[in-house]
């Protein structure tokens, strides 16, 4: 290229961009705010992973740090909850495959890891997986110098709405304090729910979701997570009794396996049926589709895939017309991946978080007072953990609740 075809370049970029400023009213490029020490030139250079890292980090959190030979490390978020050393373990068993290759590969890298391993899909794999993808899109993001969401397409939106949790009138009035316009709740009861229940066990439950209503009046979105844990027959007579008070999902209304009852549920009602979280890949959700079992996808980015099925499954859900809520009771890495997917996808509804990084991350997200998180921007996943934060959150002994009922001693559903 000749001297002034160069300069003829740059006078026209420059053209542009003051364009845009005036157009735009203040709108700058995406790419001013992006942070990069890597070239497009050393983009193309060979890059290879060198080793996986695991740390059980408290409450009962995962965390991947994925090192390559060019100094960026990839974070990703590998929980399966109550199972922390069977994923350690997982993690380990794969790490032998992945050390060497280029991490840019990602696609392949999820068909190998989860093709060759004969046995398909489940918890195990998949939530170890879905870690290591998070963590390998971040790598990408830092060699190219931009956030994940643009390597899928660009933003859909500057920000994402986030709920909080509330079991109570106080707790309520607490959130709403906060910031926060969307709540989940779970189903109230003084015992566990027997095969088939009678009207006091309804009313209590009714009554507790009808106290929440009416602390928070009618704009604030309630959603009611059955957790899978009431029957059927239960359900049925339970959802009945919320619709005056209209709820903005029922979630897990049964287990979610028997895809059959669930959708014979979702017929039953006029309220939204939501459930994902313990779905895994874009072949669970297809027979959910399907059916028409729900009306509102929630996979988990830590356990379905990772951010790579994350979008498949959202455009699957799209062509069905049903938003994608991701499911994330667990850490900021998986918050990060979950914003990320939900700025590049125009069928998201609302993220679940219970952490936005404090004590974890160096610049923890942050609720705005219209109750959403503003996308990051910095490469990659756009966060950086807090070693010195976390030097006394590392190690746990979590476990799963093992669940009785007092009445007879026997085994219940968390």
């Amino acid at each position: 290229m000749t001297s002034s075809n160069k300069n003829s370049s740059v006078s026209r970029r420059s053209a542009i961009q003051s364009v845009l400023g005036v157009v735009g009213l203040g709108m700058t490029l995406p790419t001013a705010s992006y942070a990069s020490e890597f070239s497009h030139i050393q983009y193309k250079e060979k890059v290879k992973i060198t080793k996986l890292e695991t740390f059980l980090v408290k409450p009962r959190w995962i965390f991947l740090k994925i090192h390559t030979d060019a100094s960026v490390i990839g974070l990703g978020e590998p929980l399966l909850e109550g199972r922390a050393l069977t994923i350690q373990t997982a993690i380990k068993e794969i790490e032998p495959y992945l050390i060497g290759k280029d991490p840019r590969h990602i696609i392949h890298h999820w068909q190998a890891i989860y093709r060759h391993a004969f046995y398909r899909g489940g918890p195990i794999l998949t939530s170890a997986l879905s870690g290591i993808d998070q963590a390998l899109w971040d790598i990408k993001g830092k060699l190219l110098g931009i956030p994940v969401y643009e390597l899928l397409g660009g933003p859909t939106r500057d920000r994402v709405r986030v709920y909080g949790r509330a079991s109570s009138p106080e707790d309520m009035k607490k959130r709403m304090s906060e910031g926060y316009k969307t709540i989940k709740t779970g189903v109230a009861h003084e015992q566990p729910s027997r095969m088939v229940e009678n009207p006091k066990f309804i009313q209590y439950a009714v009554d507790n979701f009808a106290a929440l209503r009416q602390t928070s009046g009618k704009e604030m979105d309630i959603g009611i997570d059955f957790h899978g844990a009431i029957p059927p027959q239960v359900s049925k007579v339970l959802i009945k009794e919320l619709e005056p008070f209209h709820p903005m999902f029922i979630e897990e209304p049964v287990q979610a396996q028997n895809v059959d009852v669930l959708a014979d549920i979702a017929r039953g009602t006029h309220l939204p049926i939501a459930t994902g979280e313990r779905i895994f890949t874009k072949w669970g959700f297809r027979e959910i589709l399907e059916k028409r079992a729900a009306s509102i996808l929630q996979p988990d980015l830590c356990h379905a895939g990772g951010i790579t099925e994350g979008r498949l499954i959202a455009g699957m859900a799209e062509a069905y017309y049903v938003p994608i809520a991701p499911h994330n009771p667990m850490g900021p890495i998986s918050l990060a991946s979950g914003l990320h997917l939900a700025a590049s996808i125009p069928n998201f509804l609302v993220q679940e978080q219970v952490s936005l990084g404090e004590g974890y991350l160096k610049k923890p997200f942050k609720l705005e007072k219209d109750g959403n998180v503003l996308i990051p921007t910095g490469p990659g996943l756009g966060i950086e953990l807090d070693e010195n934060l976390l030097a006394d959150k590392i190690g746990h002994d979590w476990k799963n609740p093992e669940s009785y009922d007092p009445r007879d001693g026997s085994v219940v559903d968390w």
